[in-house]
């Protein structure tokens, strides 16, 4: 086990709690993007969670009606998202490098976790072939050029592709108030791409026709 799977498992327990500061602003917005950014999904719809850690997103995909599945590589995030989610949720150990379902997911997302792919287009195209709708992940645009992701899941089949900011901070708490203003700042085109230069992420959403 390496220094980086020994530091998930001693942290497990509680992740989503000390990841986030506001873990229901972090997380119900991520999840209504999930069902709402390019392709739509309905109550039914399956989404695969790769790398989903403890499996905080879960709840809030479940609460409308969608289906999760979450993998994670860590044992211990498993066990964790299991005493989290119980029953409403399919959860299993698995490597996002391998893993495929059981069947065909309307979505895929892998958040927070883009750089354990060995491949990158290699992985997008390993997803587009399981995922019918869309697959989400998001890219800090400080640290990876954005139109080469984009050109890496074009090349795998995804022919539409859009990227919408992600304005909730990870750990810092704000006021109603400035939470609000941030995420209407997502949609601001030339202020967001400012804001971008120095904080906060892409979300990607990309589908096949």
């Amino acid at each position: 086990m390496s220094g980086k799977e020994k530091q998930y498992a001693r942290s497990a327990a509680g992740w989503s709690d000390f990841q986030y500061a506001d873990g229901v602003a972090y997380l119900s917005h991520r999840a209504d993007l999930v069902r709402t950014l390019l392709r739509p999904l309905v109550p039914g719809d399956e989404v695969l969670d790769l790398a989903c850690g403890d499996g905080g997103l879960g709840a809030y995909l479940t609460a409308h009606g969608l289906r999760y599945r979450g993998v994670d590589a860590t044992p211990e995030m498993i066990e964790e998202a299991t005493r989290r989610l119980g029953p409403s949720a399919s959860l299993e150990v698995g490597d996002l490098n391998d893993y495929e379902p059981p069947g065909s997911v309307a979505a895929t997302t892998v958040f927070r976790a883009i750089y354990y792919a060995r491949d990158r287009r290699s992985f997008f195209a390993r997803a587009a072939a399981f995922t019918t709708k869309k697959l989400m992940l998001d890219v800090n645009p400080r640290q990876y050029a954005v139109a080469a992701v984009v050109d890496d899941l074009r090349a795998a089949g995804f022919t539409k592709v859009v990227a919408h900011p992600f304005f909730v901070p990870q750990t810092i708490g704000l006021p109603r108030a400035a939470a609000a203003a941030l995420r209407a700042a997502e949609r601001s085109g030339p202020l967001a791409s400012v804001i971008l230069r120095h904080r906060f992420t892409y979300v990607l959403a990309a589908s096949r026709p």
